[in-house]
Protein backbone atom coordinates (compact mmCIF):
# COMPACT_ATOMS: atom_id res chain seq x y z
CA UNK A 1 0.00 0.00 0.00
CA UNK A 2 2.86 2.35 0.84
CA UNK A 3 4.41 1.71 -2.58
CA UNK A 4 1.09 2.47 -4.26
CA UNK A 5 0.80 5.73 -2.33
CA UNK A 6 4.34 6.69 -3.28
CA UNK A 7 3.58 6.01 -6.93
CA UNK A 8 0.36 8.05 -6.95
CA UNK A 9 1.56 11.00 -4.90
CA UNK A 10 5.29 11.11 -5.71
CA UNK A 11 6.01 9.42 -9.05
CA UNK A 12 2.72 9.97 -10.89
CA UNK A 13 2.76 13.82 -10.73
CA UNK A 14 6.27 14.01 -12.17
CA UNK A 15 5.48 11.37 -14.80
CA UNK A 16 2.59 13.61 -15.87
CA UNK A 17 4.91 16.63 -15.84
CA UNK A 18 7.38 14.90 -18.18
CA UNK A 19 4.59 13.88 -20.59
CA UNK A 20 3.22 17.43 -20.44
CA UNK A 21 6.53 19.17 -21.21
CA UNK A 22 7.77 16.68 -23.81
CA UNK A 23 4.35 16.62 -25.43
CA UNK A 24 4.22 20.41 -25.66
CA UNK A 25 7.70 20.54 -27.20
CA UNK A 26 6.85 17.81 -29.72
CA UNK A 27 3.52 19.42 -30.63
CA UNK A 28 5.10 22.83 -31.11
CA UNK A 29 7.90 21.45 -33.25
CA UNK A 30 5.71 19.28 -35.46
CA UNK A 31 2.30 20.97 -35.55
CA UNK A 32 2.58 24.74 -35.15
CA UNK A 33 -0.23 25.34 -37.65
CA UNK A 34 -2.49 23.13 -35.56
CA UNK A 35 -1.64 24.99 -32.34
CA UNK A 36 -5.08 26.52 -32.05
CA UNK A 37 -8.68 25.76 -31.27
CA UNK A 38 -10.29 24.80 -34.54
CA UNK A 39 -13.42 26.85 -34.93
CA UNK A 40 -16.64 24.95 -35.52
CA UNK A 41 -18.87 28.01 -35.25
CA UNK A 42 -19.89 27.73 -38.89
CA UNK A 43 -21.18 24.21 -38.23
CA UNK A 44 -23.29 25.07 -35.19
CA UNK A 45 -23.51 28.36 -33.32
CA UNK A 46 -26.30 28.38 -30.73
CA UNK A 47 -25.08 25.57 -28.45
CA UNK A 48 -21.47 26.70 -28.91
CA UNK A 49 -22.26 30.23 -27.74
CA UNK A 50 -24.00 29.11 -24.58
CA UNK A 51 -21.70 26.20 -23.78
CA UNK A 52 -18.44 28.01 -24.49
CA UNK A 53 -19.37 31.16 -22.56
CA UNK A 54 -20.62 29.28 -19.50
CA UNK A 55 -17.61 26.97 -19.55
CA UNK A 56 -14.99 29.71 -19.86
CA UNK A 57 -16.56 31.93 -17.19
CA UNK A 58 -16.92 28.99 -14.81
CA UNK A 59 -13.47 27.50 -15.41
CA UNK A 60 -11.73 30.83 -14.76
CA UNK A 61 -13.54 31.13 -11.42
CA UNK A 62 -12.68 27.52 -10.62
CA UNK A 63 -9.02 28.12 -11.50
CA UNK A 64 -8.63 31.12 -9.21
CA UNK A 65 -10.55 29.28 -6.49
CA UNK A 66 -8.09 26.40 -6.66
CA UNK A 67 -5.14 28.80 -6.55
CA UNK A 68 -6.56 30.52 -3.48
CA UNK A 69 -7.48 27.30 -1.71
CA UNK A 70 -4.52 25.08 -2.53
CA UNK A 71 -1.50 27.16 -3.47
CA UNK A 72 -1.99 29.89 -0.85
CA UNK A 73 -1.25 28.52 2.65
CA UNK A 74 -4.07 28.59 5.17
CA UNK A 75 -1.98 30.65 7.59
CA UNK A 76 -1.49 33.40 5.01
CA UNK A 77 -5.24 33.84 4.55
CA UNK A 78 -5.79 33.86 8.31
CA UNK A 79 -3.13 36.56 8.65
CA UNK A 80 -5.13 38.64 6.16
CA UNK A 81 -8.25 38.28 8.29
CA UNK A 82 -9.92 35.47 6.34
CA UNK A 83 -11.24 33.18 9.05
CA UNK A 84 -11.78 29.46 8.55
CA UNK A 85 -15.57 29.92 8.65
CA UNK A 86 -15.49 32.77 6.12
CA UNK A 87 -13.24 30.84 3.76
CA UNK A 88 -15.38 27.70 3.79
CA UNK A 89 -18.58 29.73 3.37
CA UNK A 90 -17.13 31.51 0.32
CA UNK A 91 -15.74 28.23 -1.03
CA UNK A 92 -19.15 26.57 -0.71
CA UNK A 93 -21.25 29.27 -2.39
CA UNK A 94 -18.81 30.80 -4.87
CA UNK A 95 -17.27 27.40 -5.65
CA UNK A 96 -20.67 25.80 -6.17
CA UNK A 97 -21.75 28.56 -8.56
CA UNK A 98 -18.46 28.36 -10.48
CA UNK A 99 -18.63 24.58 -10.63
CA UNK A 100 -22.25 24.64 -11.76
CA UNK A 101 -21.50 27.12 -14.56
CA UNK A 102 -18.58 24.97 -15.70
CA UNK A 103 -20.62 21.78 -15.51
CA UNK A 104 -23.54 23.19 -17.50
CA UNK A 105 -21.10 24.50 -20.11
CA UNK A 106 -19.39 21.11 -20.32
CA UNK A 107 -22.69 19.25 -20.68
CA UNK A 108 -23.83 21.58 -23.48
CA UNK A 109 -20.49 21.14 -25.28
CA UNK A 110 -20.60 17.36 -24.86
CA UNK A 111 -24.15 17.18 -26.24
CA UNK A 112 -23.14 19.45 -29.11
CA UNK A 113 -20.01 17.43 -29.88
CA UNK A 114 -21.83 14.09 -30.00
CA UNK A 115 -25.33 14.98 -31.21
CA UNK A 116 -24.53 17.28 -34.11
CA UNK A 117 -23.49 15.13 -37.07
CA UNK A 118 -21.33 17.79 -38.74
CA UNK A 119 -19.54 18.73 -35.52
CA UNK A 120 -19.01 15.06 -34.68
CA UNK A 121 -17.47 14.29 -38.08
CA UNK A 122 -14.97 17.14 -37.75
CA UNK A 123 -14.02 16.23 -34.16
CA UNK A 124 -10.83 14.35 -33.40
CA UNK A 125 -10.39 11.71 -30.73
CA UNK A 126 -8.58 14.32 -28.63
CA UNK A 127 -11.57 16.66 -28.86
CA UNK A 128 -13.88 13.94 -27.54
CA UNK A 129 -11.48 12.80 -24.83
CA UNK A 130 -10.70 16.26 -23.49
CA UNK A 131 -14.32 17.41 -23.10
CA UNK A 132 -15.36 14.10 -21.49
CA UNK A 133 -12.40 14.21 -19.11
CA UNK A 134 -13.12 17.83 -18.20
CA UNK A 135 -16.74 16.95 -17.47
CA UNK A 136 -15.72 14.03 -15.24
CA UNK A 137 -13.26 16.23 -13.34
CA UNK A 138 -15.93 18.86 -12.70
CA UNK A 139 -18.53 16.28 -11.63
CA UNK A 140 -16.17 14.56 -9.19
CA UNK A 141 -14.85 17.89 -7.90
CA UNK A 142 -18.34 19.22 -7.18
CA UNK A 143 -19.36 15.95 -5.55
CA UNK A 144 -16.26 16.03 -3.32
CA UNK A 145 -16.82 19.63 -2.29
CA UNK A 146 -20.54 19.28 -1.61
CA UNK A 147 -20.01 16.06 0.35
CA UNK A 148 -17.36 17.72 2.49
CA UNK A 149 -19.27 20.96 3.02
CA UNK A 150 -22.58 19.27 3.87
CA UNK A 151 -21.26 18.10 7.22
CA UNK A 152 -20.51 14.49 6.34
CA UNK A 153 -16.80 15.09 6.92
CA UNK A 154 -14.54 17.49 8.82
CA UNK A 155 -11.80 17.03 6.25
CA UNK A 156 -9.87 20.22 5.40
CA UNK A 157 -7.99 19.97 2.10
CA UNK A 158 -5.96 23.05 3.02
CA UNK A 159 -4.14 20.95 5.62
CA UNK A 160 -3.45 17.96 3.37
CA UNK A 161 -3.90 18.48 -0.38
CA UNK A 162 -2.63 22.06 -0.18
CA UNK A 163 0.72 21.25 1.49
CA UNK A 164 1.14 18.17 -0.74
CA UNK A 165 0.59 20.25 -3.90
CA UNK A 166 3.05 22.91 -2.78
CA UNK A 167 5.51 20.14 -1.94
CA UNK A 168 5.19 18.72 -5.45
CA UNK A 169 5.88 22.16 -6.93
CA UNK A 170 8.97 22.48 -4.72
CA UNK A 171 10.07 18.94 -5.71
CA UNK A 172 9.64 17.86 -2.08
CA UNK A 173 6.39 15.83 -2.11
CA UNK A 174 5.20 14.15 1.09
CA UNK A 175 2.90 11.27 0.20
CA UNK A 176 1.89 10.76 3.84
CA UNK A 177 -0.17 13.96 3.65
CA UNK A 178 -2.53 12.17 1.26
CA UNK A 179 -3.18 9.14 3.48
CA UNK A 180 -6.20 10.68 5.23
CA UNK A 181 -7.66 12.31 2.11
CA UNK A 182 -11.13 10.92 1.23
CA UNK A 183 -11.14 8.72 -1.92
CA UNK A 184 -13.37 11.11 -3.90
CA UNK A 185 -10.79 13.89 -3.54
CA UNK A 186 -8.05 11.49 -4.65
CA UNK A 187 -10.03 10.56 -7.76
CA UNK A 188 -10.47 14.27 -8.52
CA UNK A 189 -6.71 14.85 -8.28
CA UNK A 190 -5.82 11.79 -10.37
CA UNK A 191 -8.24 12.85 -13.13
CA UNK A 192 -6.98 16.43 -12.96
CA UNK A 193 -3.39 15.31 -13.42
CA UNK A 194 -4.45 13.03 -16.29
CA UNK A 195 -5.82 16.10 -18.06
CA UNK A 196 -2.29 17.55 -18.11
CA UNK A 197 -1.09 14.36 -19.82
CA UNK A 198 -3.55 14.71 -22.72
CA UNK A 199 -3.30 18.52 -22.79
CA UNK A 200 -0.44 18.77 -25.35
CA UNK A 201 -2.23 16.51 -27.83
CA UNK A 202 -5.59 18.29 -27.91
CA UNK A 203 -7.01 21.70 -28.79
CA UNK A 204 -6.51 22.71 -25.15
CA UNK A 205 -3.03 23.96 -26.09
CA UNK A 206 -4.63 27.15 -27.40
CA UNK A 207 -4.76 28.25 -23.74
CA UNK A 208 -1.00 28.86 -23.93
CA UNK A 209 -1.21 31.04 -27.05
CA UNK A 210 -1.42 34.69 -26.05
CA UNK A 211 -1.61 37.31 -28.84
CA UNK A 212 1.25 39.35 -27.35
CA UNK A 213 2.48 40.48 -30.77
CA UNK A 214 -0.81 42.32 -31.28
CA UNK A 215 0.30 44.88 -28.69
CA UNK A 216 3.16 46.08 -30.90
CA UNK A 217 1.57 45.46 -34.29
CA UNK A 218 0.98 48.45 -36.53
CA UNK A 219 -2.55 49.68 -36.98
CA UNK A 220 -4.47 48.41 -39.95
CA UNK A 221 -5.66 51.47 -41.87
CA UNK A 222 -8.90 51.18 -43.79
CA UNK A 223 -9.73 53.75 -46.46
CA UNK A 224 -13.03 54.30 -48.12
CA UNK A 225 -13.05 53.12 -51.71
CA UNK A 226 -13.76 56.00 -54.09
Amino acid sequence: MAWGSQFLWVIYPYLILVIFLVGLYYRYQTDQFGWTAKSSELLEKKKLRWGSNLFHIGIMLVFFGHVGGILIPKQWLEALGVSDHLYHTMALYVGSIAGLLTLIGCIILVIRRFSDARVRRTSSFGDMLSIILLTLIVVVGMAATLFNMSGHSDFDYRETIGPWTRGVLRFMPDYTLMETVPPIFKVHIILGLALFAVFPFTRLVHMLSLPIKYLSRSYVVYRKRR
